[in-house]
């Protein structure tokens, strides 16, 4: 019988990345501590963040393929997280305007018919434009991005903020890197281009 995948995340953005691969899984809500520890880089964070979510819901689900992903934004070297509200939104992008913005995602993957574990960070870079304190605002009240970090979704109108996107796989930036999870998931013996799977 093979392994369920369990996608170890309530986020909607994650579960419409990872539908693209075609196979069937069931999501997970892991609801682990987030807080970051003292002296954690934005990688270690979102690597340890990533393999406890995939951890808790490995447990929870026999014979099953975890998948645990986390997100932080870089600016001038320091992690910003999901703002909450407006006013630590605009000032997030007011950080961000004309700067290139680094986001880290974690990705971690457990087989526990196997034992196997594997994790990784992967670096997507953002160029903003820049930004007039009038286009932020509009931006802000347009989409309301406060549950992003970073405060902007690039799958809406967060796209108008930018000037380049750099990376391996814009799915990187919607926190899951997908290419990066098919590879990891064939390392473990689950190959999405076979039929079996489905």
């Amino acid at each position: 019988m093979k392994p369920l995948l369990i996608l170890a995340s309530t986020s909607p953005f994650r579960k419409q990345i990872l539908e693209k691969l075609n196979c069937p899984f069931h999501t997970f809500n892991p609801k682990i501590d987030e807080t970051e520890k003292q002296g954690e880089t934005a990688e270690i964070l979102v690597s340890r963040l990533a393999f406890e979510k995939a951890k808790a819901a490995s447990n929870a689900h026999d014979n099953s393929i975890s998948i645990g992903s986390d997100q932080v934004c870089v600016i001038n070297n320091e992690i910003i997280g999901k703002p909450g509200n407006y006013e630590t939104a605009f000032a997030q992008l007011s950080a961000a305007s004309a700067q290139k913005i680094t986001f880290y995602t974690g990705l971690s993957i457990i087989n526990n018919v196997t034992n196997q574990v594997d994790t990784i960070v992967e670096p997507y870079y953002v160029n903003f434009k820049s930004l007039s304190a009038t286009q932020i605002k509009y931006y802000l009240e347009t989409e309301q991005p406060y549950n992003c970090a970073g405060s902007f979704m690039c799958e809406g109108l967060g796209i108008a903020l930018f000037d380049r996107l750099e990376g391996r796989d814009p799915n990187t930036l919607i926190g899951l890197p997908l290419i990066s999870l098919v590879e990891l998931l064939s390392k473990q013996g689950f190959e999405v281009l076979e039929a079996d799977n489905k």
